[in-house]
């Protein structure tokens, strides 16, 4: 199955908005963000396997596979002005898959938006707790799961998961000697986000050569579903 789930194909796009997921999000995340965006953007989402129309595949163990995955795919699109966004997870699966697009001599993905997310964040140390711990966890964060776990068929369904992708940012690390990006990156956070402070996610700037600036939203981890028509347009503002 495509890793590229189309949300809206302009007839003749302007420009191009790549939306990557969180830890146990999927495509469908960003669907509702159409709505927000001029109609001659082309809105795609990255949905990762195991999830979604995808839920008979197998879960990734390791970040890089879905970057190589998200990256093929990619490159094969008509190329026009892209931004890639990428929150909590999905930003790292973002940067990685735009490291891979520039090594092979792609330019026209012209901005990361890394949001919610440390360039190198600690470890989650999420893999190995229990179920009722690992919950507690997510709930902390409010977002899109944090009303489903009292049902047990979605809870059965969510908890490998979410446990999957915990483990795998966990094993992730930036290899040493990564070149810096070309393009330009913004770091997005919430002034309350329990996993990365403004001052934390400022140190994006430091992974590119490009152009760097950095937003500090109202809210915490998921800061988003709340600014959603805000963050949508920064995203592109200015391309």
């Amino acid at each position: 199955m495509p890793y590229l789930v189309r949300h809206v194909s302009p007839a003749a796009p302007a420009l191009r908005l790549v939306c990557f997921p969180h830890a146990g999000g999927g495509a469908s995340f960003f669907r509702g963000w159409a709505r927000h965006l001029d109609p001659s953007v082309e809105l795609l989402a990255i949905q990762y396997p195991g999830r979604e129309n995808r839920f008979p595949e197998p879960l990734v163990g390791e970040l890089a596979e879905l970057a190589a995955g998200a990256a093929a795919e990619l490159a094969a699109e008509p190329p026009r002005p892209t931004v890639l966004f990428g929150h909590s997870m999905g930003a790292m699966v973002a940067y990685e898959t735009l490291l891979r697009l520039e090594a092979s001599g792609a330019t026209h993905f012209t901005r990361l938006c890394a949001s919610g997310r440390a360039l190198d964040a600690p470890p989650v140390g999420a893999g190995e707790v229990t179920d009722a711990e690992l919950i507690a966890s997510v709930k902390a964060l409010g977002g899109s799961h944090a009303e489903v776990w009292e049902n047990a068929e979605l809870r059965e369904m969510l908890l490998p998961i979410i446990r999957n992708d915990y483990r795998l940012i966990d094993a992730y690390r930036r290899a040493p000697g990564t070149p810096p990006l070309r393009a330009e990156v913004l770091a997005l956070s919430g002034d309350a986000d329990p996993r990365v402070t403004p001052e934390q996610a400022a140190l994006w700037a430091t992974a590119t050569t490009g152009p760097f600036s950095s937003e500090v939203y109202d809210g915490a981890h998921f800061y988003l579903t709340t600014h959603a028509a805000r963050v949508a347009r920064q995203a592109v503002a200015g391309l």
